[in-house]
């Protein structure tokens, strides 16, 4: 009877014990297993006292879990079971519903462990009982009565990990929360499963932290690829984009970092918290891009530093492959020195083996990785890539900071731009006059201007500027402020599509982004405008002081009585007035941002740059430069930036009607011009002094602004002040 209870606890029945499903007939199996223990007495047996009965009912349920337990560490260690199905797939359909898991593999092996220490420990009951002259059913419970508090726990655990099919990071969550019990042998067991769980994990972590690889093949590791679908989608969007490297290599670079991995908050344990999470991510994502670069960069970076043996590679076709193979190897160490990653691999190894999992080492682990990464991604970056040039090439164009190259540009194309631009040939057009100014005004040394193109690009509605003697007052009518009066943009003319794209490649794609260039193109599209309206301003006091000239040539020719010059500079003398108002605001917003916003930012830009070490810590520096940039030139402030674009409209209309000196229609026009740039001027200084502004986060640059503006109260005076041009005229 004895050896027979024996079998029992290692999960045979027989005559002795039975199982009570084998005799249920059309049971599901799979539901079955999950209503409690069905080993039960035969019930025929006579010979027993009650309180043997109880006695052996209460063991009984340990073989029941023991079978239980061990039937699911088979069913989770067998790497053929996935197949079943193919094999057979009618009579064995249930594998088809279940999904392997690596996680569930590992405490499979961690049960195993537990369930051998059963066994041994009812071998043992087993010799004691052979041991003794007179076997008693007492020697059978004193050795087994620990595992009462063991096998059913852990029963119940498997029941609800196959119930809710849990895997991977949630597995890890599950085990987590069942460590935190009141029985000390129970919680040492459990701990034990959590081991061999992270084992998987932190498996993962070497493969992604040290060699930059996601070995997942089970979607279960909290850093997971993006669906095939959206990286598509990703790749479609950015091949659009004109901006981003042709190179497939720099491409593919560019949308593994910004959109291929993600954090899957699903797998990702409670225990790690979502920075540190965010951390693990970084740092594989910069081990990708340091283990590698880029074909294009490789080559770089061989032809720059080892250029006498890469002539010898392409002299000799023979043996090229293999030292180009040893070409790409070097230089992939000198990016992430093979110490560098063995110092990784040794931090997570000790991770590995602790019994415990502790999270502030492990933190702390963490933060040293992303560190090392982010160091060597930095120097990817900033020194070999060259970062600090193509910033300054940035600010050079897109910023206007090379000022005789757009003043050239300006004055090459201002007589096209008179004209309406052709939507087919427009960017064709625009070429001509941008090289003529790069060959009057840029040297062959400036090796980052092959990177800039112009672009045309749509710009809200616009409207197309004609030559003044082309356009009608009905016309001008039409396309005046009031009509954009409820307009969320206003457009200067058609030629506000003006931009420019900048060309980067490989890592560089890690630090300019599309959301950066689109920055950088927001900025110079409205400074270009403000330049062209300055030069406009500006070219018309040139072509009045010439005409006049003229006019009193004639008249010392012609002996006329009263100069022609003379009758129109009394006439258009308000005129004159009114432009000293306007050209005096643009400069000193032009002022105001070339030097107080753009030089000053630029400045703290190459402080951080300097100081920074830290990949990360860089793009955050550059993202608040951007920022700054925008939100003190006023570009995020919708009221103000559209009275800007305002006034920068309507002088270039009073400079377009200006030239028509002899038309009595433009001068009512440039009184309706005036007038409306007197109400803006009101507008512009209200808001700039408003109470809701200046208690913002731009009112120092507000402030400042307005200091330039009203510093001896002048345009205080003329901007609260209607100026009457009709009561002036003579």
């Amino acid at each position: 009877m004895l050896h027979e209870l024996l079998f029992a606890l290692v999960g045979f029945t027989g005559d002795f014990v039975i199982d009570e499903r084998e005799n249920l007939e059309d049971e599901d199996e799979d539901g079955d297993c999950h209503v409690g223990p069905t080993f039960r007495l035969a019930p025929d047996l006579s010979f027993l006292d009650p309180s043997e009965r109880s006695a052996i009912e209460r063991l009984l349920p340990l073989g029941f879990y023991y079978r239980e337990l061990n039937c699911f560490a088979t069913k989770s260690r067998n790497l053929t079971w996935i197949q079943s199905p193919l094999e057979s797939p009618v009579p064995m359909p249930q594998p088809e519903k279940r999904r392997e898991s690596v996680y569930r593999r590992a405490i499979a092996n961690g049960i195993v462990e537990i369930l051998s220490v059963y066994r041994a420990a009812v071998l043992k009951v087993e010799q004691n009982l052979l041991s003794e002259p007179v076997p008693i059913l007492a020697t059978v419970t004193q050795g087994l009565h620990k595992f009462e508090v063991l096998l059913p726990p852990l029963y119940r655990l498997i029941t609800e990990i196959e119930k809710k099919d849990i895997r991977g990071g949630q597995l890890l969550n599950l085990l987590h929360k069942s460590c935190h019990c009141g029985v000390p042998e129970l919680q040492t067991c459990i701990q034990r499963l959590l081991w061999h769980g992270h084992q998987v994990m932190y498996n993962q972590l070497a493969s992604w932290m040290v060699y930059g690889f996601l070995q997942d093949p089970y979607g279960e590791f909290f850093i997971q690829r993006q669906d095939r679908q959206e990286r598509e989608s990703e790749k479609a969007r950015v091949d659009v984009e004109k901006s981003v490297q042709k190179s497939a290599d720099g491409a593919a670079l560019s949308i593994d970092w910004h959109s291929g991995y993600h954090i899957s908050l699903d797998m990702l344990p409670e225990y790690i918290q979502m920075p540190v999470a965010e951390s693990i991510l970084f740092a594989g994502k910069a081990i990708r891009v340091l283990r590698n670069p880029g074909s294009e960069f490789q080559l770089r970076e061989d032809s720059s530093n080892h250029s006498s043996r890469l002539r010898g590679v392409f002299s000799g076709f023979n043996d090229s492959t293999t030292d180009l193979t040893d070409e790409f190897g070097l230089v992939m160490q000198e990016l992430l020195p093979q110490s560098e990653a063995d110092k990784i691999d040794t931090m997570l190894q000790e991770l590995k083996v602790s019994t415990e999992f502790h999270k502030r080492l492990f933190e702390s682990a963490v933060s040293s990785i992303r560190t090392i990464a982010g160091n060597h991604l930095w120097q990817l970056v900033v020194v070999r890539a060259d970062l600090n040039g193509h910033l300054k090439a940035l600010k050079d164009y897109f910023l206007l900071a090379k000022g005789d190259f757009f003043q050239c540009f300006l004055e090459e194309s201002r007589q096209l731009m008179r004209l309406p631009p052709r939507q087919s040939t427009a960017e064709a057009d625009l070429m001509v006059p941008f090289q003529l100014a790069a060959l009057k005004t840029i040297g062959e040394e400036d090796k980052y201007f092959p990177r800039i193109s112009l672009r045309m690009s749509s710009f809200g509605g616009t409207i197309a500027s004609v030559a003044p003697k082309e356009i009608s007052m009905k016309t001008l009518a039409d396309s005046s402020l009031q009509r954009n009066t409820n307009a969320t943009e206003v457009a200067l003319d058609g030629w506000d599509g003006i931009s420019l794209e900048y060309s980067v490649e490989g890592p560089l794609q890690l630090f300019f982004t599309q959301e950066v260039i689109s920055k950088y193109r927001k900025v110079f599209q409205y400074l270009i405008r403000l330049k062209r309206t300055q030069m406009e301003l500006e070219r018309s006091w040139v072509a009045v002081i010439q005409q006049d000239h003229a006019d009193f040539s004639n008249h010392r020719r012609n002996r006329d009585s009263i100069p022609v010059s003379v009758l129109r500079s009394r006439r258009h003398q308000p005129m004159w007035r009114v432009r000293e108002h306007m050209i005096f605001l643009i400069r000193n917003l032009q002022f105001y941002i070339q030097v107080d916003v753009i030089e000053s930012q630029w400045n703290v830009l190459q402080t951080h740059v300097q100081e920074s070490h830290d990949f990360t810590e860089l793009v955050g520096f550059h993202q608040e430069y951007l920022m700054a940039l925008i939100s003190q030139s006023f570009l995020d402030i919708g009221s103000l930036s559209r009275i800007l674009d305002s006034i920068m409209k309507l002088c270039l209309q009073f400079c377009w009607n200006l030239e028509q000196q002899d038309s009595t229609s433009s001068l009512s026009e440039l009184e309706r011009i005036t007038e409306e740039f007197n109400k803006k001027s009101n507008s512009l200084y209200t808001i700039l002094r408003s109470s809701r502004i200046a208690g913002s986060q731009r009112a120092p640059y507000l402030r400042q602004f307005l200091m330039r503006l009203n510093f001896n109260r002048f345009f205080e005076d003329t901007a609260t002040g209607v100026i009457s041009v009709g009561k002036q005229r003579t």
